[in-house]
């Protein structure tokens, strides 16, 4: 039996430092890995790069691969993109796609790939008009977007809490859109 493969992307929130753990539960619940984040993300994850791929099987990836070059990644059953920041989930909505990942779910959606994505933004930003209409743009495209009641709740500027960053409803909303096949 081949596994379904998960790619789980990632923008620069302090809950990216628990990727890893993330990626150990996904592979327990019976999916290959490819890890993908925001240029920036990679920056802060560099001296845990090698690990990540390591554990993944795959290599990490930032950035678009050059005209003419294979993929190194199978392709995907679905994308979980988490934590979204406000940059991201703006520019995807906007289908600004200067950002590898970004690039990435934008296509899936035209590919028809189901998508999770599960913001990791504060208060002060979701003021911001632009944040709910990005928010509601990419729902309105198939997007499963975890934000509010039943996802992610945005905390006050200065008091984020990445250690309880609802990374469980992120995998258990990938396996109600790509169940584990019946054996």
């Amino acid at each position: 039996m081949t596994s379904r493969v998960l790619y789980l992307f990632g923008s620069a929130a302090p809950p990216v430092f628990d990727v890893a753990k993330v990626i150990e539960e996904a592979q327990g619940r019976g999916f290959d890995v490819c890890l993908g984040l925001t240029s920036t993300a990679a920056r802060w994850l560099g001296d845990r790069i090698a690990a990540l791929e390591e554990l993944t099987g795959h290599p990490v990836r930032s950035e678009y691969k050059d005209p003419g070059h294979p993929d190194v990644w199978p392709k995907a059953d679905a994308i979980a993109f988490a934590p979204a920041t406000f940059n991201s989930m703006n520019a995807w909505a906007l289908g600004l796609t200067r950002e590898f990942v970004i690039g990435v779910v934008a296509e899936g959606i035209g590919k028809g790939i189901p998508i999770v994505a599960m913001p990791c933004v504060n208060a002060a930003y979701v003021r911001h008009r632009q944040f709910e209409r990005s928010v509601t743009e990419l729902r309105e495209m198939g997007v499963e977007v975890l934000y509010g009641e039943g996802g992610f709740v945005p905390n006050q500027p200065g008091q984020g809490r990445p250690d309880e960053y609802p990374w469980r409803l992120l995998l258990d909303a990938v396996m109600r859109l790509v169940p584990r096949p019946q054996v």
